[in-house]
């Protein structure tokens, strides 16, 4: 991403280069590693870089998908530990109605119904559970599209009432010569508490797709194992703190981020 404190069950490459696997539990998994450079974050010092595991499998009632960021800072800049890294993480199982019941529920679009869970953890007053609704959808040239929606709920100790969170998540393919440039991400758009509180969490909008060329595809090393490209992160009253309000002793200004980060990817 860089992930760092978003909401992501970014389940971009959720289907995408899935490894099949002899198992009636594990239908499939993948793995994957990132690194992240940018430039000009907000509230955080403004140069990251990032390394993010993620693992995404489909299972006989579900799927899965987790992910941790390990970020450096690359400046003297300080944490809120008084440190010059920090980490984040999502962890997202989804309950798959179809596959439990065994019964198609697809209807015009949608594919199936889900119940969707999230954990957020990570350092300082982040962590946070999800749950709610979802459906997966069939969209003509997408390789698969989520819509989830939650009602977020604080567990730590930072106030804040429960809101409802829309969550899409999406993948398309271009073929661009002997190759493809793969185009995903996902939308975290808190929709309600626009009451500003100090401190508390505020209604918030994070865009974070990523744009990727398939460079072992190019090179002839194996489709869906190598990419290269940027990550775009736009987010508007970023960790739901409101735009020109108090975040700290040292820091009161704008909290909307608008930045891209260089990115190279490999699955595994």
């Amino acid at each position: 991403m860089n992930r760092t404190f978003s909401y992501s069950i970014l389940a971009a490459g959720l289907l995408a280069g899935g490894q099949a696997v002899a198992s009636d539990l594990l239908q499939w998994q993948n793995n994957s590693l990132t690194y992240l450079y940018g430039q000009d974050y907000k509230i955080d010092p403004e140069i990251q870089q990032t390394i993010t595991f993620e693992h995404a499998s489909g299972w006989s009632f579900g799927d899965l998908f987790f992910f941790t960021d390990l970020i450096k800072y690359n400046t003297d800049a300080k944490n809120g530990n008084g440190d010059g890294h920090t980490y984040y993480g999502e962890f997202s199982p989804r309950l798959s109605f179809g596959k439990i019941s065994g019964n198609d529920l697809s209807f015009g679009p949608v594919k199936d119904v889900l119940l969707a869970f999230t954990y957020e953890f990570g350092e300082k007053d982040v962590d946070a559970l999800l749950l709610g609704p979802a459906v997966d959808l069939d969209i003509p040239g997408f390789d698969y599209f989520q819509l989830n929606t939650y009602l977020r709920k604080p567990t730590s100790s930072r106030p804040g009432k429960n809101v409802w969170q829309i969550t899409p998540v999406w993948s398309y393919t271009i073929p661009v010569g002997e190759s493809d440039v793969v185009i995903d991400g996902f939308i975290d758009w808190v929709v309600d508490n626009d009451e500003n509180r100090r401190g508390e969490y505020q209604a918030n909008l994070h865009f974070n797709p990523q744009i990727k060329y398939d460079l072992g595809k190019a090179m002839k090393w194996g489709e869906k194992q190598l990419y290269v490209g940027i990550e775009y992160d736009y987010w508007k009253n970023k960790y739901g703190i409101k735009d020109g309000g108090f975040v700290s002793d040292n820091f009161v200004g704008s909290t909307n981020q608008n930045t891209a980060s260089l990115l190279v990817k490999a699955h595994f």
